[in-house]
């Protein structure tokens, strides 16, 4: 099966932590796509939007952390992005769990198209400001932001229990 969204060298920020971040939200976008195509019940769609709406928080307060420490000169507007996004997925979350919307092609491509354009663009410019200004490319281990959020993803539901 085609992988709803494709990881790409294309989409790498130059950050093995961010890149690894961005990777684990096109896992979870694919997951999503795959529990919409495959039409499972509302309630599984709504744990997978609700993993997706948690790691993207986790990995924007990474993002902003990274833009307070370097002095990011675009880090309102950067930030205002990354609100918006969370807006629109919270209110999401609300109207799927109230019946009121489907989650269906439409709003896959939109959340598709807009990480990737974000990616693409948003992230490329701190990405340049964060490496001329001595970041490090590699990190010897994980950050607490991957750590954490492997041992959420991989403890599935019964972490919840």
């Amino acid at each position: 099966m085609n992988k709803f969204v494709e990881w790409s060298a294309a989409l790498s920020v130059g950050i093995d932590e961010i890149d690894a971040q961005h990777q684990a939200l096109i896992d979870l976008i694919n997951e999503m796509q795959d529990a919409v195509v495959e039409g499972v019940e509302r309630e599984r769609q709504l744990e997978v939007l609700g993993r997706l709406a948690e790691y993207t928080k986790i990995h924007f307060a990474v993002e902003e952390s990274l833009m307070r420490i370097f002095g990011y000169p675009d880090y309102e507007r950067h930030k205002g992005q990354h609100e918006g996004l969370i807006r629109n997925m919270l209110d999401l979350q609300h109207r799927l769990a109230l019946d009121q919307t489907p989650v269906d092609d439409s709003l896959m491509r939109h959340l598709r198209h807009w990480l990737l354009d974000h990616i693409l663009q948003s992230d490329q410019d701190y990405s340049r400001f964060f490496l001329a200004s001595g970041a490090l490319s590699r990190h010897q281990k994980a950050s607490w932001a991957t750590r954490m959020w492997d041992h959420l993803h991989f403890c599935g539901s019964k972490c919840w229990s």
